[in-house]
């Protein structure tokens, strides 16, 4: 059975990595409200906006499968929130030398015609190498990561920073899991080798 696929997010890497997997699919722009909620915890939130973004599609589609992700990075239990300046993206990889941190991303699949979903959080460690601050501040200079939760990107020279990465789906980093995400297709019988 064919079944429409739609991308609830804005982010260029969520729908690239999703071009891997399916061909033709509609991409949407959620706009959900994502403040976290007082004493809510990471693994609460991520679930909530996985589940709200994909369901927000409904406003706009009558039918389809609709895929809601949202990730959080964490270090020492904590939200690690975006550096926004140079000084402060400088602050948090002196904190990540040698330490690691752990990214959640919650990956929702709702079916709109029948009103349910499937959700799935998937973990994802990166171990980062011990960083002089000559390499910290050569790496900011080089990819600006002002706008990226935890002052990297993990798709570009931000690999770089790491010694070694802990998951079972490296697509989970960037912010779209597929082995999950087949796994929750798998569940409706929608199999993405026979489409």
């Amino acid at each position: 059975m064919s079944q429409s696929i739609i991308l609830a997010s804005s982010s260029p890497f969520r729908k690239q990595l999703l071009q891997k997997v399916v061909k033709n699919f509609e991409t949407f722009s959620p706009d959900i409200d994502e403040s976290v909620k007082a004493n809510e915890p990471p693994e609460q939130l991520v679930r909530r906006l996985a589940i709200e973004k994909a369901k927000a599609s409904a406003n706009v589609f009558q039918h389809g499968w609709a895929i809601g992700s949202d990730q959080v990075a964490l270090f020492n239990a904590n939200i690690l929130g975006k550096p926004h300046t140079v000084d402060n993206a400088i602050a948090q990889l002196r904190q990540f030398s040698g330490q690691t941190v752990q990214f959640l991303t919650g990956l929702a699949l709702y079916d709109i015609e029948f009103d349910r979903y499937q959700y799935h959080l998937e973990r994802f460690n990166v171990i980062f190498k011990a960083l002089s601050d000559e390499q910290i501040k050569a790496y900011i200079a080089k990819e600006m990561p002002l706008n990226c939760a935890g002052s990297f990107k993990s798709e570009g020279l931000g690999i770089t920073l790491f010694e070694s990465l802990d998951g079972r789906d490296p697509n989970a980093l960037i912010g779209l899991p597929l082995i999950a995400l087949n796994e929750l297709l798998s569940n409706w019988e929608f199999d993405l080798l026979l489409q």
